[in-house]
């Protein structure tokens, strides 16, 4: 049983106040930051380790990294469920738990290096633990601040989860490559262990909601209710695909130097956008706000594409992290009201699927495209990707407008 709260479980009629909502959910995405920081320690790190210390080949060295990422996308519907039938809090736990026991095996892994396959097989046992629970937390916490802050706070939840997610990629990796450089994989694995086992002891006393009792839709059915909504932000996620994979290489091959900068005006550009403009969604609606998101992005990763000095492709950067950033929480907000409030959780999880998907095919579809028409072509393909991202949500828009309209 949980232990009290200062917090009650539940806001008065399922909303809380206008000054307690950023209070209500920071105290739960502060989670999600322990998860994803989880996540960054390790991600510079372990190619090194698998290919320099363990001398396996530099494939063996990228499945390292990417079955973590499967891992997260088969374990969506999982986390999804749990938190429709046993409540966010108990998602979360159980992603927290699966973190810290992937510090444990990346430390078992570190220790074991010098046994030929042995460190390689506890080190992929960790990286699908870390995967799992990432799944399991990121999914817990939005669920579990909607039903803390209340349902017309959303989109305000899913703006601060994504801000967590990457602050802490963001403040991860530069710390995981301190650690490792003092102490090896084995630090990133002690640290993993003891950050995500204090964050596992400190949610134990948070106060649950309450799970929501009715009729609950199997999972096939709120996937497909997902569909369309997963379908724009597939489209829309492009854009920051290929600018993550392929922008070092798009400068390479213009001869420019510090495309470094160009990740960091994005990232910079995507977390003020959520700070700045967090009630934009829940003021002017969903769809308006993901139809100007599409219509920006798609306007910087044209200027990308044109681009014929460094300074245009910075720019064109921070252009399309002030229009990517809205996506994920405006067409959430709108597609979580297409199913009912049991469904909540699968719902976030049967969305998420679209991103995860997206990010994980975006790298070989824009390579073979980058291999036939050059790395400029690249960027005119995510271009136009947002575009019918953006003519997807009109149709959306337009039927939702419909629904609402009195009968004649």
């Amino acid at each position: 049983m949980s232990a009290p709260s200062s917090l009650p479980a539940t806001p008065p009629h399922g909303e809380a106040e206008t000054g307690d909502v950023t209070r209500r959910i920071l105290s739960v995405v502060a989670f999600n930051f322990i998860a994803y920081l989880a996540v960054g320690l390790p991600i510079a790190v372990v190619p090194g380790f698998v290919h320099g210390d363990l001398g396996y080949s530099a494939v063996l060295a990228g499945l390292a990294v990417s079955i973590q990422y499967l891992a997260t996308l088969l374990s969506r519907p999982w986390a999804g469920t749990l938190c429709d039938t046993q409540g966010p809090k108990r998602s979360v736990l159980t992603g927290l738990a699966l973190v810290t026991g992937s510090g444990l095996l990346t430390l078992v892994a570190a220790l074991c290096a010098g046994t030929d396959w042995i460190g390689l097989a506890w080190l992929l046992a960790a990286r699908l633990m870390l995967g799992a629970g990432e799944s399991l937390v990121t999914t817990g916490t939005i669920a579990w601040g909607i039903g803390s802050a209340g349902a017309r706070h959303t989109a305000k939840v899913i703006s601060w989860n994504g801000i967590t997610t990457y602050g802490a990629l963001a403040v991860g990796a530069p710390v995981g490559v301190v650690l490792a450089h003092w102490g090896g994989l084995a630090a990133i694995g002690v640290v993993t262990t003891l950050v995500a086992g204090a964050a596992l002891l400190l949610a134990r006393h948070r106060a649950p909601v309450p799970i929501l009792k009715g009729d609950r839709l199997p999972f096939r059915r709120v996937f497909r209710a997902m569909t369309p909504f997963g379908l724009c932000l597939a489209l829309g996620s492009v854009g920051f695909g290929v600018i993550t994979a392929f922008i070092t290489l798009y400068y390479a091959s213009h001869g420019w130097q510090n495309a470094a900068l160009a990740l960091t005006a994005l990232g910079v550009c995507f977390v003020l956008t959520r700070l700045v403009m967090a009630d934009a969604i829940g003021k002017f609606g969903g769809y308006p706000v993901a139809l100007v998101s599409f219509a920006v992005e798609a306007a910087g990763l044209a200027i990308i594409w044109m681009a014929h000095a460094p300074w245009q492709a910075l720019a064109g950067a921070a252009v399309v992290g002030f229009g990517f950033s809205l996506v994920f929480p405006a067409l959430g907000m709108e597609a979580v009201k297409r199913v009912p409030a049991t469904n909540r959780g699968s719902a976030l999880g049967a969305y998420a699927l679209f991103l995860d998907f997206a990010l994980g095919l975006t790298g070989p579809v824009a390579g073979f495209i980058a291999k036939q028409g050059g790395y400029p072509t690249v960027y005119l393909f995510a271009a136009l990707s947002a575009v019918l991202a953006l003519g997807l949500s009109q149709v959306l828009a337009a039927r939702y407008r419909a629904r609402l309209a009195p009968a004649a």
